[in-house]
């Protein structure tokens, strides 16, 4: 059977965009080409697929399942069982994080002024975007720009929490969307999404130029309590702390390289 590139995506539950950066990096080309040029894929590329978002749905990186299937009876093994360790390891962790957002929200942590029936209803069980600016264990804590994100945050009222809860939640989405796709860290999809993050932490919490952005960023691929601020532990990919901190530094040094417009830094 013959797929187009529009009914293989929906066979698989994949996006367009996704198989064409898989074919860009020789990770699924389609068996044909029509004379117009269009790709014609079959049974056996959707059978390949299938076996690459299995591969990805373990948390495989896609240089790795290039690896595996271009010899899949070569060390097929040796990468789940390596795979099964990390996963042992990251419910370890996750379950360590699932604590420190328990004690990330209670009241006397946050300086938050709403009643604890107004947290459940603007955060549910979402803890971390709260976190992010009053949690008392991030690093600089006692540092001026913590204290004025503090301050700030101490400020917001409900519909402001409502509001920069649904741009993180929708950062997320597009920050997931992008790795999961493939999309290079240092590509300006990421870097646009870096600087996303950057703005949202300048308007809602405390002023970010790039180089706190990257101390930040540092600080989401060394600690996981920190990353577990912007993005919970069941969304978590393995690799995306450090794919964010690739983009957060590969924008912060495209704004160091910028001019400065009439309307004076970056940041404003």
């Amino acid at each position: 059977m013959q797929y187009s590139i529009g009914q293989l995506s929906e066979a698989a539950g994949v996006t367009v965009r996704t198989l064409h950066h898989y074919d860009r990096t020789g990770l699924l080309s389609p068996s044909t080409r029509t004379p117009a040029g269009y790709r014609r894929y079959d049974d056996a590329d959707l059978a390949r697929l299938r076996q690459i978002l299995f591969y990805r749905e373990l948390g495989f990186p896609l240089d790795e399942i290039a690896a595996i299937l271009a010899d899949p009876d070569a060390g097929v093994l040796d990468h789940l069982r390596a795979r099964r360790r990390q996963l042992t390891e990251q419910l370890e962790r996750l379950t360590h994080l699932a604590a420190l957002t328990d004690r990330a929200i209670e009241v006397q942590t946050t300086g938050v002024r709403l009643t604890p029936e107004e947290r459940l209803d603007v955060f549910g069980d979402i803890a971390f975007d709260l976190s992010y600016a009053t949690e008392a264990d991030v690093r600089g804590r006692d540092s001026a720009g913590h204290r004025t994100a503090m301050a700030r945050a101490a400020a917001h009222s409900k519909e402001d929490w409502r509001t920069l809860m649904r741009e993180a939640a929708a950062w997320r989405r597009d920050l997931l969307a992008a790795y999961d796709d493939g999309l290079p860290a240092d590509g300006p999809e990421a870097m646009a999404l870096a600087e996303e993050q950057r703005r949202h932490t300048a308007r809602w919490f405390t002023p970010c130029p790039p180089g706190t952005h990257r101390r930040i960023a540092d600080d989401f691929a060394a600690d996981p309590r920190a990353f577990a601020l912007v993005v919970p532990p069941p969304q978590q990919r393995p690799g995306l702390a450090a794919y964010l901190r690739t983009a957060v530094h590969a924008n912060a040094a495209r704004l160091d390289a910028a001019p400065e417009t009439s309307e004076g830094s970056p940041d404003r």
